[in-house]
């Protein structure tokens, strides 16, 4: 490792080039992905002999991936999703592969593709225009769309029937609002059938058909762990009986059947590493793929040589694409990384902490007052910068239903290169342990899982005397700009410098101007509705306590943001200005225009990263290591 005076780390981090959504060719000829070398996410084709590029688009495909795109079955176009600057209010489009788009889907709402038929004719596809999320079936060849689902709560995870016939979703019509079922109807809604596969107050969802339509490949949480059932429907619906796989030790998520039908993929959380497992479907019987200890996943379909495709990452190595031989688990990279003038061997791997928790750390609550909760057994992630002594900066992970694993972060690898080290904790309501974990976070945001990031904080401080407790920052994005706006006001003897970006800090705001799929399946699923849970909302909204807030603070929003809409941030300002904060000089406050929940632009990153920095150089400093520095 060398010293990067004539190099600005910030820019070569935040330009790397980063793979997304790959998806093989129906013929496992080609693979496409969404790549952002240009400066910007685009559609490519690779060649998975010599890992060469193809542009597709230009400049027409969503600043940041949160729908992804499918093949045509005839392998001559891909169905993809348009929006406005990030606003997630898609359209579907289809692009030929010499870079020829046409509308396909053009409506008001938020539109989800999440199924083609076999015959490239049909689309199945989510979206909110009549307010919530249902979904509705699109005829390329006539342009007729028809909606095949009523529901006053979010119906999702459509998938189409081999045949074209039927297609199976799910949605929830019990009184227990945790709960999600399966059910399978006729392709033009009709006959829909609850397919009973978990109980009541669990969460079941389709997630793949088998090749004849006679199998389902479903998901389910009902033993607490995430586990895989395939629902046999050879002697119809309501006939239908399911074999269960997994769910006794890890928490694990189906994929997706294997071309033949007989054997499945499904996804294995361990701590914070994800890596594949192959079921046999007839036997039980299952293997682990052999992949590095980070996160792992195997895509649909298979490369015209019979090996699946397949994509890595770990904390210190970037994302790539690597062709995977099942009868020899061995793997080639098909498509490499791009490190551009760094070593990839000087990124930092984490140390994985742990410590008990009950929700009530020893500094004082300044906000609310807390009985202890249960004890658990919190795991995090520990990033050392080198730098001695080390300020530390506060990573909650966002959500809230994900946990921070071992994959590879610009932003912390920055965050290091600067000289500060990170924590990243899995607190109560983090999934990858289970639905009854998850559920801790049901009615008490703002509660015990804070107490597991402020308890996380002080345990590393007294555990490592390298870390410096006068320079604790707290940073968190979207449930993590929540938690930060929480731990500004809850626990401000901790901290010496707070930002919050596209965060949430009114619950009532949030509630009323989040999508219509978010209003039910977040806000409501976890803190009921408002004119019944009115204590709650407003006991756990960080804005009514700003008078707590410490520390200089930085609220950073998109304005096109359809999650955490914009008006989060401006209430939080505002509240600020009325408790006689002043703005630049107690805390400062950027909106992004072109930006919705985040974007995949390379300038973009680049400005993010420059706020960040400026801010916290500014407010706690430290000086730049030699982690994450480039060759000279």
């Amino acid at each position: 490792m060398s010293d990067s005076d004539d190099t600005d780390v910030l820019r070569e981090l935040a330009s790397l080039p980063t793979i997304a959504s790959p998806r093989v060719s129906p013929d496992g000829e080609t693979v496409a992905l969404y790549y952002d070398i240009t400066g910007r996410n685009e559609l490519h084709l690779c060649d998975p002999t010599d890992g060469s590029l193809e542009q597709l688009s230009d400049g027409d495909v969503p600043r940041s991936v949160r729908a992804g795109f499918e093949w045509d079955p005839s392998g001559d176009r891909l169905f993809y999703h348009r929006d406005e600057s990030g606003d997630e209010q898609h359209d579907v489009w289809a692009m030929s592969l010499d870079g020829e788009s046409e509308p396909v889907v053009e409506m008001d709402g938020q539109i989800h593709l999440q199924d083609v038929g076999e015959d490239g004719e049909t689309l199945l596809f989510g979206s909110s225009r009549d307010g919530q999320m249902n979904l509705y079936r699109h005829d390329v060849p006539s342009g007729e769309t028809t909606k095949l689902t009523e529901y006053e709560r979010a119906t999702g995870s459509g998938r189409l029937s081999p045949g074209g016939d039927r297609f199976a979703y799910s949605t929830n019509e019990t009184d227990a609002y945790e709960n999600s079922d399966v059910y399978v109807a006729d392709i033009d809604g009709s006959n829909a059938r609850n397919l009973n596969v978990g109980e009541t107050g669990a969460e079941a969802r389709p997630v793949d058909w088998g090749p004849d339509g006679d199998r389902l490949l479903v998901g389910d949480n009902t033993t607490d762990l995430g586990r895989s059932g395939i629902v046999d429907l050879s002697a119809g619906v309501d006939e239908a009986s399911v074999t269960w796989f997994g769910g006794d030790e890890f928490e694990e998520s189906p994929s997706h059947f294997l071309e033949e039908g007989g054997r499945f993929v499904a996804s294995r959380t361990r701590g914070a590493v994800t890596v594949p497992v192959v079921y046999d479907a007839d036997t039980g019987e299952r293997r682990e793929l052999d992949f590095p200890a980070g996160v792992a996943s195997v895509t649909e379909g298979r490369l015209a040589d019979d090996r699946l495709l397949a994509y890595q990452t770990t904390s210190s190595r970037r994302p790539e694409l690597v062709a995977y031989d099942l009868d020899a688990d061995e793997t080639e990279t098909m498509f490499d990384a791009e490190y551009g003038p760094f070593d990839p061997d000087d990124f930092v791997e984490p140390e994985t902490v742990s410590f008990v928790s009950d929700g009530v750390p020893e500094t004082p609550a300044r906000a609310v007052d807390h009985d202890p909760s249960e004890e658990f057994e919190i795991e995090g992630l520990l990033f050392d910068s080198g730098r001695r002594p080390s300020p530390l900066i506060v990573n909650p992970h966002g959500g809230p239903r994900h946990h921070d694993s071992r994959r590879f972060s610009y932003r912390v690898q920055f965050l290091l290169s600067r000289g500060y080290s990170v924590l990243q904790v899995n607190y109560r309501g983090s999934t990858g342990r289970g639905r009854e974990f998850v559920e801790e976070l049901y009615d008490d945001w703002g509660g015990a899982e804070q107490g597991d990031v402020a308890t996380g904080a002080e345990h590393v401080l007294d555990e490592y005397d390298w870390l410096d407790e006068d320079r604790v920052a707290v940073y968190g994005g979207s449930y993590g700009g929540y938690s930060a706006n929480w731990q500004l006001v809850q626990y401000p003897d901790l901290y010496a410098a707070g930002i919050t970006w596209v965060g949430v800090s009114d619950l009532f705001d949030m509630y009323e101007n989040t999508m219509p799929h978010f209003r039910t399946e977040l806000m409501v699923k976890n803190l009921g509705e408002p004119d019944e849970n009115e204590a709650i909302y407003r006991e756990r909204s960080p804005v009514n306590y700003v008078e707590n807030v410490d520390a200089p603070f930085l609220i950073v929003h998109g304005v096109n943001d359809p999650r955490v809409p914009v008006s989060q941030a401006r209430i939080l300002r505002d509240a600020l200005e009325d408790a006689g904060f002043e703005e630049d000089v107690d805390y400062e406050y950027e909106e992004l225009g072109e930006e919705g929940h985040g974007s995949g632009d390379i300038d973009q990153k680049i400005r993010s990263l420059e706020l960040l920095d400026d801010f916290l150089d500014r407010r706690i400093g430290a000086e730049q290591t030699a982690v994450a520095s480039v060759d000279d």
